[in-house]
């Protein structure tokens, strides 16, 4: 239904991006230990690399990544300035240690810390301000895709998240579609339900803005990507990459960049 010609025209031209979301995982010292090995592991010019860490580990993955083809991202920042927000992190403390990426939006932060649509519009907004490119994330529960409402569900979030963004920042943009149901369980979507909703991601954007910025978009799929599914699933004509979760910490990670290998 989504097949629409402007993914066709502009797959090939985007150079696909895998993330890998360490979410609350591996102390500062044992993040030098895993980027050291995983340095070799994800060498890849055709694909950008991507290590979203825990904040204590900002600045240590920063620069053990010196050198290398690996940019390093946060899992999360606020949406001010500065100020009395007690634990919380500002995007110019992101920018002063060299992070290049912000994840926005993921699912699990929506769920235990109430994160709504309007919040990851205020965050998307703030990290272009910074020139931080955001992995915005969309996503739907089991439930929802058995009512039948996954499509105008993603529909809802992309549409608010790119409230007052610009065109010209949309095309930098990552939008990472991970269906919960799907994340850090070993079920993942058929390559057709993945290229679905990311067909209809991108005919979204296409809505908002127009068709150039559709086709330049990146849009990445998410929930227990592996190295035997990432092949078919970044061959789709939609699936610029993956945001990967618990893969991106073992050897494997390597695998899962190498796809096309």
């Amino acid at each position: 239904m989504y097949q629409i010609g402007i993914q066709k025209r502009g797959s090939m031209s985007r150079k696909k991006i895998i993330a890998g979301n360490w979410k609350m995982n591996k102390t500062p010292s044992e993040t030098v230990q895993l980027i050291e090995e995983l340095k070799p592991l994800v060498k890849n010019d055709e694909v950008d690399v991507v290590f979203c860490v825990p904040a204590i580990s900002l600045g240590v993955a920063v620069e053990t990544a010196k050198g290398t083809n690996i940019s390093i991202g946060a899992e999360n920042m606020f949406y001010e300035e500065s100020g009395a927000y007690t634990g919380e992190i500002a995007p110019g403390m992101l920018t002063d240690l060299g992070v290049k990426y912000v994840i926005i939006g993921h699912s699990e932060r929506r769920e235990y810390f109430a994160e709504t649509d309007e919040t990851v519009n205020k965050k998307v907004l703030k990290a272009y301000e910074h020139g931080i490119t955001p992995i915005i994330c969309c996503g739907e529960s089991l439930k929802q895709r058995e009512q039948g409402i996954t499509i105008d569900w993603i529909r809802q979030q992309v549409k608010i998240a790119f409230l007052n963004v610009t065109a010209d920042q949309a095309k930098t943009a990552v939008i990472a579609y991970e269906p919960i149901w799907a994340i850090g369980t070993g079920k993942v979507a058929t390559t057709e339900q993945a290229q679905e909703v990311c067909a209809a991601i991108r005919a979204c954007i296409g809505e908002i803005y127009d068709a150039k910025t559709a086709a330049e978009i990146r849009i990445q799929y998410g929930g227990s990507v592996s190295a035997a599914s990432a092949p078919e699933l970044f061959a789709q004509p939609d699936i610029d990459g993956g945001l990967v979760g618990g893969a991106s910490l073992k050897p494997d990670f390597g695998k899962i960049v190498n796809y096309n290998k």
